[in-house]
């Protein structure tokens, strides 16, 4: 069960590869937040009420919730358009993302080590090295968000790979530097919103620090 969830997560990668509408990449990181649970929730040995709670916070009320609402209420502010506007066609987008899963298994086929589990690895290497091509590839600032967010979702995979224990300080920490980066990236954003009009990388070239 485990693994189709993972498989589920993976295919998420490349439906947000071809996706034109910043909307669709807002329902996709809704839908990783909730995968992200069930995978952590059937992934640990033991489980007490604490870890249960600290989970639900922080893959269904925050990733799947609270980020989801944020980024879409940043949309209306700014009056951004609907369009990711990707600087490369869906094709060779869905191609790209195609290499860096086979590069990423080609990688963990290397790796010796009985401790890893070598799925989660696959699903962690490929959402961080996707996360990094989606901020790359994408004109609007707010896309860099969604790509951190799912670079930090990767990393979130990752700390399940080596083991079943997830250390609730960890993700304590993962938690709150990801939440201090939205807000930091929000206020960013409102400000920009303020004197641009659409709110593209290309228009940050025409900042002057008076």
């Amino acid at each position: 069960m485990i693994h189709v969830l993972l498989i589920t997560f993976l295919i998420t990668l490349f439906y947000m590869a071809i996706a034109n509408r910043l909307m669709t990449y807002i329902k996709v990181l809704a839908l990783q937040g909730v995968i992200l649970f069930f995978v952590v929730f059937l992934q640990l040995n033991k489980i007490d009420t604490l870890n249960l709670i600290f989970i639900l916070l922080e893959t269904i009320v925050f990733k799947s919730l609270a980020v989801p609402i944020f980024l879409g209420y940043l949309l209306k502010r700014n009056n951004i358009t609907r369009e990711a506007e990707p600087f490369l066609p869906n094709f060779v987008s869905l191609v790209i993302t195609t290499f860096i899963v086979v590069i990423t298994i080609l990688i963990s086929n290397t790796i010796k080590d009985d401790n890893l589990d070598k799925i989660f690895f696959v699903v962690a290497l490929s959402t961080l090295f996707f996360g990094l091509y989606l901020i790359a590839t994408r004109r609007k600032i707010i896309t860099h968000v969604m790509g951190y967010m799912v670079i930090e979702n990767g990393v979130f995979v990752l700390s399940l790979a080596i083991g079943n224990e997830m250390p609730m300080l960890v993700n304590l920490g993962i938690m709150l530097d990801i939440f201090a980066s939205v807000l930091i990236l929000g206020i960013f954003l409102n400000k920009i919103g303020d004197v641009f009009k659409d709110v593209d990388v290309d228009q940050l070239s025409n900042l002057k620090d008076y």
